[in-house]
């Protein structure tokens, strides 16, 4: 059986679709650890943790933010299954800079419970890596 030239990819929210359409690789982060897929990759499940992810179409990377999910990987088809994403070219770099603040505020602070703590730990993850993502998309600051 011939592999494909192409892989299908579905990449969706509850509340909107990102992309749907044909790629030729994709990387994503799954809970052990970052993993590409390309065309005939073997079947699998795995589930997602918060982080970058790109997919490439000839020389073109595109880039997108994930924050938990599942993906399903077939050799033609890649379906991912975000709690929430966004597109590198849609995050707010001055929104995520204010988060970012808020979080290390909030770190900084004596006396802060441990459910504070790790509520401020994952802000601070989901706000540097939309940071790091603005980068592709956006020169430096």
């Amino acid at each position: 059986m011939a592999l494909p030239a192409h892989l299908t990819l579905a990449f969706v929210t509850p509340d909107r679709v990102l992309a749907h359409e044909d790629v030729d690789e994709v990387v994503l982060p799954g809970s052990q650890g970052y993993f590409g897929v390309l065309p005939g990759h073997a079947p699998m499940l795995a589930a997602l943790q918060t982080g970058q992810m790109w997919y490439r179409k000839g020389t073109e990377r595109i880039y997108a933010f994930v924050d938990r999910g599942f993906v399903e990987v077939l050799p033609n088809r890649v379906s991912i299954l975000a709690r929430t994403a966004e597109r590198a070219d849609d995050i707010d770099y001055e929104r995520a800079q204010a988060a970012k603040r808020l979080a290390e505020e909030t770190l900084a602070r004596p006396h802060v419970s441990d459910i504070d703590a790790e509520v401020a730990r994952i802000a601070l993850l989901k706000a540097i890596t939309r940071l790091q993502l603005t980068q592709h998309v956006r020169p430096r600051r």
